[in-house]
């Protein structure tokens, strides 16, 4: 009855139960993180300690010289990215002494030339075998262009591990192969391809891969160039393969052009097929015929 008479007694209590506040909550759910520390983090082994002493052999001791004096004295350290790479060349990998060397050199705290080394993935932490094979896959999905894993790298991947008997990221016992896969090596025309110390093997096929692969193994063995564990450090490819072993008392530059000594050849680095660069399959399609020549070629009419 009071409600029919004045309704607006009820009301205020109402509206006073339904506005008060409600607690939210909100469920959180995340994947377990899973972290590596093994491009930031160093942990002593026996093959990398600072223990072990690293000095600049004589040679590379003159071209740190080079390439120091082209840098203004106090703008020295940055020379840090070269200076490793000739450790990396003279010790088989970049170790923690390499990096302590090339601080001292360059008057610059460790942990500089540490970001340096930990940030580049062309600077090996730890050991690798004589030839370093890295086969481009280009199969992330991030990866504006795929041709290497259109054409085939997949199939060059498991030749590969076939061949040598291990799997990416893993090293031979008799330290003569490290197998990587990497991504895109900017050799996307001649794909699928590998890079094996510094050279580029393109327009493989799983038959031409393993073969290449033969065929450097039979070289290391029969010029006398064993791997890490035999005294000669893996290296990123300028090293010279000693054949002193082998009775010749002469050097076999091991990049470059193929080469044949001692009953062991070694393929031309560049295209394993019929081409000679990257000119289509098919052979050419444009610019097939001569250039102009002579007064053909200048305009007549005195404008530049």
């Amino acid at each position: 009855m009071a409600s029919k008479l004045a309704p607006w007694l009820s009301r205020p209590g109402f509206r006073a139960a339904r506005v008060v506040p409600r607690q939210q909550r909100r469920t959180f759910q995340r994947s377990a993180a899973i972290r590596s520390d093994t491009l930031n983090v160093h942990r002593d082994t026996p093959d990398n300690n600072p223990s072990i002493p690293f000095k600049f052999n004589t040679q590379n001791e003159a071209l740190i010289e080079e390439v120091l004096s082209r840098y203004p004295s106090q703008y020295k350290k940055a020379a840090v990215m070269p200076l490793l790479d000739l450790g990396q060349r003279q010790h088989g990998f970049t170790s923690i002494s390499v990096m302590n060397e090339v601080a001292r050199l360059l008057e610059m705290p460790p942990m500089r030339v540490y970001e340096v080394a930990t940030f580049y993935t062309m600077y090996n932490r730890n050991p690798v075998g004589r030839f370093h094979v890295q086969c481009c896959t280009t199969a992330g999905p991030c990866q504006p262009n795929t041709p290497c894993q259109l054409r085939g790298s997949d199939g060059v991947m498991k030749a590969i591990e076939e061949e040598i008997g291990i799997h990416h990221g893993e090293t031979t016992e008799d330290k003569m192969f490290t197998f990587t896969e990497v991504e895109c090596l900017g050799a996307c025309a001649n794909a699928p391809m590998v890079q094996i110390n510094d050279d580029f093997y393109e327009d493989l096929t799983p038959e031409t891969t393993k073969s290449l692969l033969r065929a450097l193994k039979e070289a290391a063995e029969k010029t006398g160039a064993g791997g890490w564990a035999a005294g000669l450090p893996g290296s990123s490819g300028q090293d010279e393969v000693s054949s002193e072993g082998a009775g010749s008392g002469r050097q076999v530059k091991q990049g470059g052009r193929g080469y044949a000594a001692q009953g062991a050849s070694i393929p031309a680095p560049g295209p394993l097929s019929q081409r000679v660069s990257c000119e289509p399959m098919s052979g050419p399609t444009s610019l097939r015929e001569e250039p102009p020549t002579g007064e053909s070629m200048l305009r007549k009419d005195g404008q530049l």
